[in-house]
This record gives C-alpha cells, sequence and structure tokens, in this order.
C-alpha cells in the first residue's frame, strides 16, 4: 500500500522513477517512465513506458498513457543538456593503478555536448584518434542536475539530483596525456564519446549512490569491477565541490570517475579496438552497450 501511495504522488508531481528517453514504435520521440517487469532493474530490457508531457525540468507530468519502446535513446535530448562535467582519479584503486597521489581536491575537466551520445549507439572513432595508442574505455557513474544550485552544502547535496545513469568515458591516451602538453579535454571529448543511460533512475530509488556495484565487459569479457563505495569524493561531495562560486543548472551532467581496470593501468594495456562491444553496467540502473566503429576517411566530415 505504501508503495502504491508513493507511485501516485510521483505520478501527481510529474516524477519520474526511471526516466527515459525513446523511440517509440509510432515513429515519435518521447521523455518517458520505464515500465519494468517485476523483480527487473534492467531499464535496457523496458518494452513500455508512460509518456511524460511538458518541461522535463520544469513543468511536466507523468501521464496514463503507455507508448512501446522501439529503441532507446540518450536520456536528455541535446537541448536538455547544459552541461558535461567529469572527474579524473576519483577512485582510489585507480589512483594506485595509474601510480599517482590521491588528489587533495576532484580533478575537473569537461566534455562537449556533442561526446554525449545513447545507451546503444555506436562510438565512433575518427582518423585522429585512430593514430597512436591508446584508446580506452571508463566505466561511470553519472549524476543528473535536477535544479539550479550554488554553493550548496554537502548535506543538502542529492536534493540537487534528478538521478543516476552510468557511462562511459572513452578516452585517448596519446592525446589526453602524451600530445600538446596533456590534452585532457581533446583526448576524451570526441564526438559521441560519451555513450550514458539506458535512462535516468530517481534519487528516490537509488539512496546511496556511493554504494553501488559498477563494472565493464569488453567482448563479454570482465575487465573492471567495484563498488561506488571505492569513490575519493562521493557524489555529495562533488556536488557541493563544483557548486562553490559556480552554479550548476538542470541538465548538467556529472561523469564522476572510473574505478581501477582500465586499458591504460593493465599489465600488458589493453586497447579498445575496431568493432569491440563495450558494455558499461551500474546496479540499480542497467547497462549501456556500445561497439566501436572506426571511421573511414569517406565518413569522417570536416
Amino acid at each position: 500500500m505504501v508503495y502504491r501511495d508513493l507511485q501516485q504522488r510521483f505520478s501527481i508531481f510529474g516524477i519520474a522513477e526511471r526516466l527515459i528517453r525513446f523511440l517509440a514504435k509510432d515513429g515519435l520521440v518521447y521523455y518517458g517512465d520505464a515500465i519494468l517487469p517485476s523483480g527487473i532493474n534492467e531499464i535496457a530490457r523496458t518494452t513500455k513506458a508512460r509518456v511524460i508531457q511538458g518541461d522535463i525540468f520544469g513543468q511536466h507530468h507523468v501521464t496514463d498513457t503507455i507508448a512501446e519502446v522501439k529503441m532507446l535513446l540518450a536520456p536528455l535530448s541535446r537541448n536538455d543538456i547544459r552541461s558535461v562535467r567529469c572527474i579524473g582519479l576519483n577512485y582510489a584503486q585507480h589512483a594506485k593503478e595509474s601510480n599517482l597521489p590521491v588528489p587533495k581536491y576532484p580533478v575537473l575537466f569537461y566534455k562537449p555536448v556533442t561526446s554525449v551520445t545513447g545507451p546503444f549507439d555506436d562510438i565512433p572513432v575518427p582518423l585522429m584518434a585512430q593514430e597512436g595508442k591508446g584508446l580506452d574505455y571508463e566505466c561511470e557513474l553519472v549524476v543528473v542536475i535536477s535544479k539550479e544550485a550554488r554553493d550548496v552544502p554537502v548535506s543538502r547535496a542529492l536534493d540537487f539530483v534528478l538521478g543516476y545513469a552510468v557511462g562511459n568515458d572513452i578516452s585517448h591516451r596519446d592525446w589526453q596525456i602524451k600530445r600538446g602538453g596533456g590534452q585532457w579535454n581533446l583526448g576524451k571529448g570526441f564526438d559521441g564519446w560519451a555513450p550514458f543511460g539506458p535512462g535516468i533512475v530517481s534519487t528516490s530509488l537509488i539512496h546511496d549512490p556511493n554504494a553501488l556495484r559498477i563494472s565493464t565487459m569488453l567482448n563479454g569479457e570482465t575487465v573492471q569491477s567495484s563498488t561506488t563505495k571505492d569513490m575519493i569524493f562521493s557524489v555529495a561531495q562533488l556536488v557541493s565541490f563544483l557548486s562553490r562560486g559556480t552554479t550548476l543548472l538542470p541538465g548538467d551532467l556529472i561523469f564522476t570517475g572510473t574505478p581501477q581496470g582500465v586499458g591504460m593501468g593493465r599489465k600488458p594495456q589493453l586497447w579498445l579496438k575496431d568493432g569491440d562491444k563495450v558494455e558499461v553496467s551500474l546496479e540499480g540502473v542497467g547497462s549501456c552497450t556500445n561497439h566501436v566503429v572506426f571511421l573511414s576517411k569517406s565518413s569522417t566530415k570536416l
């Protein structure tokens, strides 16, 4: 009875438990609240959703209209994403495998909005990123900001979070570290290099984002397996820190760092290749499954 009362309250106030954006079988694109079978948390398995009407970060509500899902898209449209902030070296074991000291403050870099793509889209690798070595994967918990936040204390930080997704911070280590004096933004910011999804799970369902299993599978083999407990800076600490003197906006994404097991840290090192299948997963959310596709000269636009 309590669960049904909560569901009714969420519907009245327009709060989706599992927010998705999808191409429906009627050919239209909708925001929706994913409908999952009992006991299933993998959003990628959804086949139906309650359609949401209105501004996803403003006045909106979950309707009783049910649409059939043909394909899941990035959970937010490009117009609804304000920025993509990313945190480096935020897992203790990852800092250790990188032979770097634990940072005193969060290490921040940005990806362009054009790097964002959907949970099943290909990861395009342009000719520039086919040079040298170092094409790498990074599973990450992604935080979605729900409302303006500035100078927020840690104790209230999660009140400004809409929910959580899983993402893959695709990186080219040569361009990130060796070339051009350390081009983190360049080496991580190519088009389509931030797939995330498969949906955004509300804070009403995930109460503690720092108690979740997170992993990566490469061609069916587990290469990263950890827990968000290993974060150096918790989700609440990150939101609070990033809001100091800088206003976070609704639709801002925060990629919160990756655990150990990245290709750069393995011996021998393990780099992504053309045709590889990469699956990143987060407990309570589900998985993004993407294929690496090396672009040819004819498919690369200037």
